[in-house]
């Protein structure tokens, strides 16, 4: 979260009128800026929601364990990082509460039950899995099953037209047989997608600089092809990149973030738009 009160709610208001239901954030959203601690984005949200008076109907989902370290998926850790989620947020649930990335540490029984504690106390919907191998995934799915508790409902690993390892394949499999639906971050790869970092100039005094310098050289076959179809559809290159993502068996929306007011409205669009087999055909060689 780097925008204002202002400017948050700017866009928040715009998600809303145009039919936008569930927001995802983090507690650790956004400890990466200057001056920030995490935290941050739930409490803005939280302000907009209390607000606006919409909590009923907003789907919200967090996470916990940004950094992946040991035993912090333990029972007592995942309920007290959850209170924190839930003063934040000033709500008495979440609808979506991910393992933000794996906990080696803590047995995958125990991980499992203590999710299933905060569902059956009402304080999430359920449960979800963040940055997951298709192992780990399919070991914590066998855990749930194995003590009884109700299982990960969702996975957010990263998934777009220039990054698809952490989906394609093996996870993308094991999340159509099991029924997980994958929710992936990263849909426009940092802004690359939306085709406005071609070169290395237009990197310049650019936040994401860094992220979107990787996709310069490897990305360029996937742009040119979004180029093409966005000229076929009369759509832009950012609608084309998440129409094709949500081609994809398994997906239930891509995530991708906005600035602005008029961001999202472009972003929305997305929605709408289908592409043509061919289209996506052509997209999938685009590598």
């Amino acid at each position: 979260m780097t925008a204002d009160r202002d400017a948050s709610f700017a866009v928040l208001d715009t998600f809303y009128e145009l039919g936008g239901r569930m927001i995802d954030t983090a507690e650790g959203y956004s400890a990466w800026v200057p001056g920030h601690k995490g935290g941050e984005s739930e409490t803005m949200i939280g302000l907009w929601l209390d607000a606006r008076g919409v909590r009923a109907d907003m789907r919200i989902a967090t996470k916990t364990n940004m950094y992946g370290k040991p035993g912090m998926l333990a029972p007592g850790k995942l309920a007290a990082a959850l209170d924190g989620s839930l003063e934040r947020l000033r709500t008495d649930y979440v609808d979506l509460f991910y393992a933000h990335r794996d906990d080696p540490q803590t047995p995958l029984d125990e991980v499992a039950e203590g999710f299933d504690a905060l569902v059956k106390a009402g304080k999430i919907r359920s449960s979800g899995a963040s940055n997951f191998t298709a192992e780990r995934l399919a070991a914590s799915l066998d855990a749930a099953a194995r003590v009884g508790a109700t299982p990960y409902t969702a996975l957010q690993n990263e998934y777009n037209l220039v990054a698809r390892d952490q989906y394609e394949g093996a996870v993308q499999d094991l999340c159509v047989k099991r029924g997980v639906i994958m929710l992936p971050y990263y849909g426009l790869a940092s802004g690359f997608l939306t085709g406005k970092y071609r070169s290395e100039a237009d990197l310049a005094g650019r936040a994401r600089g860094e992220s979107v310098r990787r996709y310069l050289q490897t990305g360029q076959a996937a742009l040119a092809t979004l180029d093409a179809v966005a000229a076929e559809t009369g759509a832009t290159q950012a609608q084309v990149a998440l129409a094709w993502i949500n081609a994809k068996p398994g997906i239930g929306a891509p995530i991708a973030s906005a600035t602005s007011a008029e961001q999202v409205r472009e972003l929305c669009g997305a929605a709408s738009l289908v592409l043509q087999p061919e289209q996506v055909a052509r997209l999938d060689a685009a590598r």
